[in-house]
């Protein structure tokens, strides 16, 4: 009795020996599963998602696809090499030689971007065409005022109930870049601002622009107002022959006539020889254009360079992150055509 007594206990912890042994292999084996499973599960590091956003470029919002121009300015055939716009801030620039329709430099010169006030040489050449007597009047009102007011734009000054002669509308559009002006225009016209628009864009066909596309007079933001580099300088180019906008676009200082609401006449300044004399690049005078800016479009500038020897060069800086950018890129697109103004020169 005692052996048998004395087995018993023996056999009872070799079973569980051998069931702890079981246990610890499963537990193992599950284990060594488990670990294989999280190996072979492909893993995104973090790093370079960071690094990823980190080095993401803003881009403007999208319009519509980029379609490839048929403008009638061509790239040079000589080898077809511009020379390096490196030393241009604006996002967008060209350089063009309208009587041999060349483009003599660029930067990102056919990519859609938003023009701004620029998009009021188009306003002036469409008015121009449009309008007989530019001494006849237009009487202003606060219910064209108030909505520029209200969507902060540029204003020439005119006031409610001022009569205002056609020709103090145009000098109004160009030189302080004025939307009431603009929209005075485009009422007397085409009897609205969305009627003047189409007669704008009828513009562009006619001008085979097929990167432009305009939805107001003055050039306040939307995202379906467009156009690129290369297309303002072509309106700019259609402007210039035009003599009446040649004088507008190229005066320095305008005063309206005298009314009951000033009685002393506005006097206006052109935005853009704000910014400059125009024979800062020697060889060339830089004696009009048309300066543009709103948030999404950044600083804008179009203008026209005449030589000693009456030879006409246009250039168009856009996107600019300073008032100062697009004149000092100006300079530097000028510079190609005399050498006396180097694409690095610090600003």
């Amino acid at each position: 009795m005692q052996k048998e007594t004395s087995k018993k206990p023996a056999a009872k912890n070799s079973q569980g020996v051998i069931w702890l042994l079981l246990v610890m292999i499963v537990v193992i084996l599950g284990g060594m599963i488990a670990i294989i499973a999280v190996l072979s599960t492909p893993v995104t590091p973090v790093a370079t998602l960071e690094s990823e956003a980190a080095f993401t470029m803003p881009t403007l919002p999208p319009t519509e696809p980029t379609t490839e121009p048929t403008s009638p300015v061509q790239y040079p055939s000589e080898n077809g090499v511009l020379p390096s716009t490196e030393g241009i801030d604006s996002a967008y620039a060209v350089l063009i030689d309208p009587e041999n329709d060349l483009i003599l430099a660029e930067k990102s010169a056919d990519q859609k971007m938003y023009p701004a006030s620029m998009t009021k040489l188009m306003t002036l050449i469409v008015a121009i065409e449009h309008i007989e007597d530019l001494n006849a009047t237009f009487t202003m009102t606060q219910e064209i005022i108030d909505p520029l007011i209200e969507a902060n734009a540029s204003r020439a000054g005119f006031l409610d109930g001022e009569k205002c002669t056609f020709r103090d509308l145009l000098f109004g559009a160009a030189l302080p870049s004025g939307a009431d002006a603009t929209t005075a225009l485009a009422i007397e016209v085409a009897g609205s601002e969305e009627a003047f628009v189409e007669l704008m864009n009828e513009k562009v066909e006619e001008l085979e622009l097929v990167n432009t596309h305009f939805t107001n007079a003055s050039g306040l933001h939307d995202l379906d107002h467009y156009s690129t580099a290369t297309d303002i300088a072509l309106i700019l180019e259609y402007c210039m022959m035009n003599d009446r906008c040649r004088e507008i676009i190229s005066t320095y200082v305008h005063t309206t006539r005298q009314t009951e609401q000033n009685p002393a006449g506005i006097t206006m300044n052109n935005t853009m020889f704000n910014r400059m004399y125009g024979t800062e690049v020697e060889g060339i005078t830089i004696t009009g254009g048309k300066t543009g800016y709103t948030d999404e479009a950044g600083q804008c500038l179009a203008s026209y360079g005449v030589t000693p020897d009456g030879k006409t060069y246009i250039a168009v800086t856009a996107g600019g992150t300073s008032k100062w950018h697009p004149v000092y890129d100006a300079f530097k697109l000028y510079g190609v055509v005399t050498g006396t103004y180097p694409m690095d020169e610090e600003e």
